[in-house]
């Protein structure tokens, strides 16, 4: 399927995988030695482009397992197990190359600076958007400490930086 779509649709295959084929070869190439397993006797293994193309248009559609198994023909048991194992491989491919998180203040001045100059939040270094966070509100705190779906909120939800 997706050599079709490599070949005669370009806008439709990042449609389906949200990414072009060179990067999706790139992906392939760094992530595909971790996920990758030998055939066995019983059965021959998953080809791991396979595997990474499900991962992919799981994480991109926010499909179903039920769904992906039709549209991929791939049982709802094997994808179950297989898409957690991409993602796992995606982390340990990349962890330290995107995923690295500041460790001390002057590490996170800068962070802290952008959401100043761009978003008038001084000392905050990071916000979450449709978290929905129970807490316990302060005495007499009001509607404000409540969102549009009824939880308890901390307001804003940011994080700040100490004095």
């Amino acid at each position: 399927m997706l050599y079709e779509l490599t070949a005669e649709n370009i806008p439709g295959y990042r449609n389906f995988l949200r990414m072009n084929p060179e990067m999706f070869h790139e992906l392939l190439a760094r992530v595909g030695p971790i996920i990758e397993k030998p055939d066995t006797f019983w059965r021959k293994a998953l080809e791991p482009g396979l595997k990474l193309a499900i991962t992919l248009c799981y994480l991109a559609t926010g499909n179903s397992y039920r769904s992906l198994q039709y549209r991929f023909r791939i049982s709802f048991s094997t994808i179950s197990l297989l898409i957690p194992e991409v993602c796992e491989g995606i982390i340990e491919e990349y962890a330290e190359e995107v995923l690295s998180c500041p460790v001390t203040a002057e590490e996170w001045k800068p962070i802290s600076e952008l959401f100043a100059s761009k978003w008038n939040f001084p000392r905050c270094f990071g916000a979450t958007d449709g978290k929905h966070v129970a807490i316990q509100c302060p005495a007499k705190g009001g509607s404000v400490y409540f969102s549009y779906k009824g939880f308890q909120l901390s307001t804003p939800l940011c994080f700040i930086l100490g004095h």
